[in-house]
């Protein structure tokens, strides 16, 4: 699974380790020490993934990831400091498919590099449909989603778990389940990943995230679309 990663991380120490790492995975890598750097250097080099670091200078990391997600499908591995749930959501929402805290294990940096690898050469185009739920509606030939008429933005990650609950209205999900059937079976994802996606979820579809009409909790065992 030789790929071509660009690491965009202006920590020389940590950028160097994660090479290390990275290389001994047989992966091609670039290191990029500003955000500016890395648009340029994802741009031109066309990698296949990318880790990014929030904290970065002349362009912001979060700044770097969404001006990416208008031009690629690129995975992105987001690396953070920024603990609270706000800024995760955040980096979730500009497009990032998944994300670690620091300070983080390099192994852990590699099985999660590892797994957006496989997701993005397993993923393939599916028959466009439209997808109606009560009033929620989804276009996958267009990749739209409304709301009662009002279009609704999704990442990529999020329009694949509305998409797998909008398949079967009613029938609650598990997070393994939601993780076998959008990132693929693979334990590098943690269920906090999934619990992140559906708060951002709550926050775009829902009138009141805490009050959720379309997007239900089952306590104990998941999530369900509501028909």
């Amino acid at each position: 699974m030789n790929a071509r990663i660009l690491v965009a991380e202006d920590d020389e120490k940590q950028a160097r380790l994660v090479r290390i790492y990275l290389e001994r995975e047989g992966h091609a890598v670039q290191v990029a020490a500003d955000g500016r750097t890395a648009l340029e250097r994802a741009r031109t080099a066309a990698p296949d993934l990318i880790v990014l670091d929030v904290m970065l200078p002349l362009v912001d990391g979060l700044d770097v990831c969404r001006i990416l997600r208008t031009e690629s499908d690129v995975p992105i591995l987001l690396l953070t400091a920024r603990r609270t749930e706000e800024d995760l959501l955040l980096g979730l929402d500009l497009g990032a498919d998944d994300y670690l805290t620091k300070p983080y294990s390099p192994r852990e940096l590699t099985a999660r590099v590892r797994a957006l690898l496989r997701r993005a050469r397993k993923s393939g185009t599916p028959a466009a449909e439209l997808l109606r739920v009560g009033e929620v509606e989804l276009d996958t030939a267009r990749f739209e989603v409304r709301v009662s008429g009002r279009e609704v933005t999704l990442t990529a990650k999020e329009f694949a778990i509305l998409e797998t609950l909008a398949r079967e209205p009613g029938r609650v999900f598990t997070r393994a389940q939601i993780i076998e059937r959008v990132f693929g079976f693979d334990r590098d994802v943690l269920e906090r990943t999934v619990d992140a996606h559906v708060m951002n979820l709550r926050r775009k579809l829902e009138e009141d995230p805490r009050r959720p009409r379309h997007l239900e909790t089952v306590y104990g065992r998941g999530y369900r679309l509501a028909d």
